[in-house]
């Protein structure tokens, strides 16, 4: 996986570990930081493909610099590796964009096997919280069935329909892009019309909603 990995924990014995963990197993891991702050700067200044971000830090929470990065790099993909198994925390970090929550109790060879599933484009989330999971799509699907109540997405063009479908898939924009024979940007401005539509903020809410009502099955 030669894709560049960026660690920010605020525990030194956990990051070195992790750090030292994943270089063994081949993961190019090429920085580790301490601080949401000093991520969200290293972040740019070393453009990582995929972050592995704490949820719990002190002055900056993961949260807090999810939503920042995801604002700065729409296509960053960005993890949470905590050991917060709140439902309110998942259910806020898949609404903010993350494309994994992990637990830090993981085993290490499991990692590496989530980090190459979220790099083809997959979302992945702890076994251990698939019913808090559930309930999120659940509510989810609740939520949209009382603002729409026959089609939430009858108000999309069939062009944002088919992307919202390749989004269910776990597609990136570029992906996408090649595949219809579009541009990024034409892309991102249909992403941005269906969440609007749909009144939602994320693109995996969005393709969880696609998922519950059928338009494709994605692996979660």
């Amino acid at each position: 996986m030669n894709e560049k990995v960026l660690l920010i924990d605020d525990h030194t014995l956990f990051r070195a570990g992790l750090e030292d963990l994943l270089r063994r197993r081949g993961i190019n891991v090429v920085s580790a930081v301490g601080s949401g702050e000093e991520g969200i700067k290293s972040t740019a200044e070393v453009q990582p493909d995929i972050v592995l971000l704490d949820m719990r830090m002190p002055h900056m929470d993961g949260l807090v610099v999810l939503r920042q990065l995801r604002k700065n790099y729409p296509e960053l993909r960005i993890v949470m590796l905590t050991t917060s198994t709140n439902e309110s925390d998942l259910v806020e970090a898949l609404r903010s964009g993350a494309r994994g929550y992990l637990l830090k109790d993981i085993e290490p060879d499991d990692l590496v096997v989530a980090l190459r599933e979220i790099m083809q484009g997959k979302t992945v989330v702890a076994p251990e919280l698939a019913p808090v999971l559930a309930r999120f799509v659940q509510g989810s699907e609740q939520h949209n069935a009382s603002q729409k109540a026959v089609d939430p997405f009858a108000g999309l063009t069939p062009r944002e329909y088919e992307i919202l479908t390749l989004l269910a898939e776990g597609q990136s924009n570029k992906v996408i892009a090649r595949n219809l024979g579009i541009s990024d940007g034409t892309v991102k401005l249909h992403v941005k019309a269906i969440l609007r539509k749909l009144g939602v903020s994320s693109r995996i809410t969005a393709a969880v909603m696609a998922v519950e009502h059928g338009a494709r099955v994605v692996k979660l």
